[in-house]
């Protein structure tokens, strides 16, 4: 089977999805048949069930605040930390995941695309958002202490747009021109967009790219190799690094 090969002249972008926050015991939302650990997906993860019940949706975060802080980083979390550590500035992380396991993997380049679990922001006025791991009682709603709104997770939730500066840090990192790009999709369905698109943005300056999953992707016939598995499995023997060719394949 091919292995990936880096070496000094290519930079890596790695976007991860839900499948690989699953296999640390993070529930997924698709396949679930519309319905969030039995909550009407409108109602924990809209503004507009935010506007009608933030007391449910933030009785529903702070349960996956408690759930998530349980959970530890597996395999493919620490061999993506591993492959920053070596490839410094020539990395970087996007994550459509909420649940900070890279982060405690010990990855430092990551653009969170769809926000934190343990971040709160104002539902009202422009305050920055900040840390917020507490796991609030049943009931409980906070109020901004800049303009008395009310604060919720600092989640992009359905039917709201990234932030164009996470957006702008992917492009980027893309649009380099003193290395040679490679993309590596990893447990993403492939349906949820913009990221669904990540991968002819980069076929689209030249760069060679590949698709690790446990099921075919909705775009799995847009990349270069598709290697079919689990991630905690696949990625700590996938990328191999050196001044020339690998093993295998140079890409």
């Amino acid at each position: 089977m091919d292995t990936l090969h880096l070496d000094d002249n290519t930079r890596l972008l790695v976007l991860t999805g839900a499948g690989v926050s699953a296999e640390s015991g993070i529930r997924t939302f698709r396949g679930m048949g519309g319905l969030w650990e039995n909550e009407p997906v409108e109602k924990v993860a809209t503004p507009e069930g935010f506007d009608e019940d933030p007391a449910r949706v933030w009785r529903f975060y702070s349960e996956r605040r408690a759930a998530a802080a349980s959970c530890e980083p597996n395999p493919g979390h620490r061999a993506i930390a591993e492959w920053e550590r070596k490839l410094g500035d020539r990395f970087l992380l996007a994550t459509q995941n909420i649940d900070g396991l890279h982060q405690q993997a010990g990855s430092e380049r990551v653009v969170e695309l769809h926000g934190s679990l343990f971040s709160t922001r104002c539902h009202h006025c422009a305050r920055a958002p900040f840390e917020d791991r507490t796991v609030y009682p049943e009931g409980r709603v906070l109020q901004c202490r800049e303009c008395q709104g009310l604060l919720r997770p600092n989640i992009v939730w359905f039917g709201e747009m990234l932030a164009e500066e996470d957006l702008t840090r992917v492009r980027d990192f893309m649009l380099r021109m003193d290395t040679r790009l490679v993309f590596l999709a990893v447990g993403t369905s492939g349906a949820v967009w913009p990221a669904a698109g990540f991968v002819d943005g980069a076929r689209e300056v030249g760069g060679r790219t590949w698709l690790v999953n446990a099921d075919p992707a909705d775009n799995t016939r847009q990349f270069h190799h598709f290697v079919q598995g689990r991630s905690g499995e696949i990625l700590p023997w996938l990328v191999t690094f050196g001044c020339g060719p690998g093993p295998t394949r140079r890409w």
